[in-house]
Protein backbone atom coordinates (compact mmCIF):
# COMPACT_ATOMS: atom_id res chain seq x y z
CA UNK A 1 0.00 0.00 0.00
CA UNK A 2 0.97 3.27 -0.61
CA UNK A 3 0.72 6.86 0.66
CA UNK A 4 -1.34 8.02 -2.58
CA UNK A 5 -4.06 5.77 -1.02
CA UNK A 6 -4.53 8.40 0.92
CA UNK A 7 -6.61 11.10 -0.10
CA UNK A 8 -4.87 14.48 -1.80
CA UNK A 9 -7.26 16.23 0.77
CA UNK A 10 -5.40 15.52 3.91
CA UNK A 11 -2.93 17.88 4.88
CA UNK A 12 0.86 16.34 6.52
CA UNK A 13 -1.35 16.95 9.92
CA UNK A 14 -4.76 15.90 9.74
CA UNK A 15 -7.76 15.67 12.33
CA UNK A 16 -10.08 12.62 12.46
CA UNK A 17 -12.84 15.29 11.53
CA UNK A 18 -10.95 16.17 8.65
CA UNK A 19 -9.92 12.43 7.61
CA UNK A 20 -14.14 11.78 7.89
CA UNK A 21 -14.48 14.44 5.58
CA UNK A 22 -12.81 13.59 2.81
CA UNK A 23 -14.20 9.77 3.11
CA UNK A 24 -12.12 7.36 4.93
CA UNK A 25 -14.24 5.70 7.34
CA UNK A 26 -12.60 4.28 10.70
CA UNK A 27 -11.95 0.97 9.79
CA UNK A 28 -9.62 2.80 6.93
CA UNK A 29 -7.99 5.04 9.42
CA UNK A 30 -7.11 2.23 11.54
CA UNK A 31 -5.85 0.06 8.47
CA UNK A 32 -3.73 3.24 7.44
CA UNK A 33 -2.45 3.05 10.94
CA UNK A 34 -1.26 -0.40 11.07
CA UNK A 35 -0.04 -0.24 6.95
CA UNK A 36 2.32 2.59 8.82
CA UNK A 37 0.80 4.72 6.13
CA UNK A 38 -0.51 7.61 8.86
CA UNK A 39 0.67 7.92 12.89
CA UNK A 40 -1.56 9.12 15.39
CA UNK A 41 0.28 12.45 16.89
CA UNK A 42 -2.37 12.46 20.09
CA UNK A 43 -6.42 11.99 20.70
CA UNK A 44 -7.78 12.20 17.26
CA UNK A 45 -4.53 13.71 15.18
CA UNK A 46 -3.08 12.26 12.26
CA UNK A 47 0.47 12.60 10.75
CA UNK A 48 1.39 11.35 7.00
CA UNK A 49 3.75 9.61 7.14
CA UNK A 50 5.49 11.09 3.86
CA UNK A 51 5.13 14.25 5.92
CA UNK A 52 8.44 16.24 5.84
CA UNK A 53 10.25 16.12 9.50
CA UNK A 54 9.01 18.75 11.57
CA UNK A 55 8.64 18.60 15.79
CA UNK A 56 5.59 16.82 16.38
CA UNK A 57 4.76 19.00 19.51
CA UNK A 58 4.64 21.53 17.64
CA UNK A 59 2.98 19.87 14.96
CA UNK A 60 0.12 19.36 17.70
CA UNK A 61 0.04 22.27 18.99
CA UNK A 62 -0.37 24.35 15.76
CA UNK A 63 -3.12 21.91 14.77
CA UNK A 64 -4.97 22.40 17.86
CA UNK A 65 -4.97 26.21 17.48
CA UNK A 66 -4.20 27.69 14.56
CA UNK A 67 -3.11 31.16 16.11
CA UNK A 68 -0.64 29.88 18.59
CA UNK A 69 2.43 31.55 19.01
CA UNK A 70 5.82 30.39 20.04
CA UNK A 71 6.90 33.02 23.04
CA UNK A 72 8.77 33.70 26.38
CA UNK A 73 11.47 31.01 26.72
CA UNK A 74 10.31 28.64 23.70
CA UNK A 75 10.86 31.57 20.94
CA UNK A 76 13.80 32.78 22.87
CA UNK A 77 15.29 29.48 22.71
CA UNK A 78 14.30 29.25 18.82
CA UNK A 79 16.24 32.66 18.03
CA UNK A 80 19.13 31.83 20.42
CA UNK A 81 18.41 34.27 22.69
CA UNK A 82 19.34 31.87 25.85
CA UNK A 83 21.21 28.80 26.35
CA UNK A 84 17.99 26.38 28.22
CA UNK A 85 15.98 24.34 26.58
CA UNK A 86 12.55 24.68 28.11
CA UNK A 87 11.01 21.45 29.28
CA UNK A 88 7.83 23.00 28.16
CA UNK A 89 6.73 24.60 25.04
CA UNK A 90 5.70 28.70 25.90
CA UNK A 91 2.50 29.23 23.57
CA UNK A 92 0.74 32.24 24.02
CA UNK A 93 -3.36 32.57 22.79
CA UNK A 94 -5.30 35.72 22.58
CA UNK A 95 -7.30 36.55 25.76
CA UNK A 96 -10.69 35.26 25.33
CA UNK A 97 -9.32 32.12 23.28
CA UNK A 98 -9.93 28.08 24.79
CA UNK A 99 -6.16 26.75 26.05
CA UNK A 100 -6.68 23.22 23.86
CA UNK A 101 -5.58 20.03 26.01
CA UNK A 102 -2.45 18.79 24.36
CA UNK A 103 -0.39 15.62 24.65
CA UNK A 104 3.06 17.81 23.77
CA UNK A 105 4.06 19.66 27.64
CA UNK A 106 3.28 23.34 26.31
CA UNK A 107 2.60 25.98 28.84
CA UNK A 108 -0.39 28.64 27.97
CA UNK A 109 -0.34 32.22 27.90
CA UNK A 110 -3.26 34.74 27.71
CA UNK A 111 -2.31 37.93 25.84
CA UNK A 112 -3.86 41.12 25.19
CA UNK A 113 -5.79 40.60 21.94
CA UNK A 114 -4.57 44.71 20.79
CA UNK A 115 -0.77 43.77 20.89
CA UNK A 116 -0.90 39.86 20.05
CA UNK A 117 0.03 40.23 16.30
CA UNK A 118 2.79 42.80 17.47
CA UNK A 119 5.94 41.15 16.68
CA UNK A 120 4.67 38.31 15.04
CA UNK A 121 5.85 35.76 12.34
CA UNK A 122 5.29 32.23 11.64
CA UNK A 123 7.73 29.31 11.49
CA UNK A 124 6.75 26.67 8.88
CA UNK A 125 6.07 23.13 9.84
CA UNK A 126 5.08 20.60 7.80
CA UNK A 127 2.91 20.99 4.40
CA UNK A 128 0.29 24.01 4.71
CA UNK A 129 1.14 23.66 8.74
CA UNK A 130 2.75 26.88 10.19
CA UNK A 131 2.56 28.27 14.11
CA UNK A 132 2.77 32.19 14.80
CA UNK A 133 6.26 32.98 16.63
CA UNK A 134 7.20 36.33 18.22
CA UNK A 135 10.44 38.15 16.94
CA UNK A 136 13.17 38.44 19.47
CA UNK A 137 12.45 42.20 19.81
CA UNK A 138 8.87 41.10 20.77
CA UNK A 139 10.51 38.43 23.10
CA UNK A 140 12.34 40.47 24.49
CA UNK A 141 9.75 42.62 25.39
CA UNK A 142 7.50 40.22 26.53
CA UNK A 143 10.45 38.89 29.24
CA UNK A 144 10.73 42.31 30.46
CA UNK A 145 7.00 42.87 30.58
CA UNK A 146 6.31 39.06 32.42
CA UNK A 147 9.38 39.38 34.54
CA UNK A 148 7.46 39.24 38.09
CA UNK A 149 6.62 35.66 36.52
CA UNK A 150 9.40 34.57 34.28
CA UNK A 151 12.22 36.19 36.46
CA UNK A 152 14.22 39.20 35.70
CA UNK A 153 17.34 36.90 34.76
CA UNK A 154 15.99 35.57 31.59
CA UNK A 155 15.04 39.05 30.31
CA UNK A 156 18.44 40.29 31.33
CA UNK A 157 20.22 37.08 30.12
CA UNK A 158 18.23 37.64 26.46
CA UNK A 159 18.88 41.00 26.23
CA UNK A 160 22.85 40.87 26.40
CA UNK A 161 22.51 37.78 23.87
CA UNK A 162 20.58 40.20 21.06
CA UNK A 163 22.86 43.19 21.78
CA UNK A 164 25.49 41.00 20.35
CA UNK A 165 24.35 40.71 17.04
CA UNK A 166 25.11 42.68 14.39
CA UNK A 167 21.20 43.15 13.15
CA UNK A 168 20.38 44.71 16.90
CA UNK A 169 18.65 47.95 16.66
CA UNK A 170 18.19 48.91 20.39
CA UNK A 171 16.12 52.22 18.75
CA UNK A 172 13.64 49.71 16.89
CA UNK A 173 13.35 47.51 20.30
CA UNK A 174 12.20 51.12 21.91
CA UNK A 175 9.78 51.70 19.74
CA UNK A 176 8.16 48.86 19.84
CA UNK A 177 8.19 49.04 23.20
CA UNK A 178 6.41 51.91 23.49
CA UNK A 179 3.23 49.91 23.16
CA UNK A 180 3.81 47.99 26.46
CA UNK A 181 4.13 50.51 28.90
CA UNK A 182 4.93 48.17 31.63
CA UNK A 183 7.80 46.80 29.80
CA UNK A 184 9.47 49.90 28.73
CA UNK A 185 10.72 51.20 31.87
CA UNK A 186 12.34 48.75 32.81
CA UNK A 187 13.84 47.41 29.06
CA UNK A 188 15.21 51.58 28.36
CA UNK A 189 16.63 50.95 31.91
CA UNK A 190 19.06 48.35 30.89
CA UNK A 191 19.43 49.55 27.51
CA UNK A 192 21.47 52.39 29.75
CA UNK A 193 23.26 50.60 31.86
CA UNK A 194 24.37 47.94 28.97
CA UNK A 195 25.24 50.29 26.38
Amino acid sequence: MTTAALPESLLAAFSYTAARRSGLSDRRLRDLRADGLIQALSRGLYLRRDAPPADLDLLEIAARAPDATLCLQSALAHHDLIDDIPPEIHVALPRGRRHPKTAAPARWHTFDPQTFQIGRDTLQLAGPLSIGRYTPERCLIDAFRLRHQEGPELAHQALKAWLRRRDAQPAALLRMAKDFPKAEPALRLALEILL
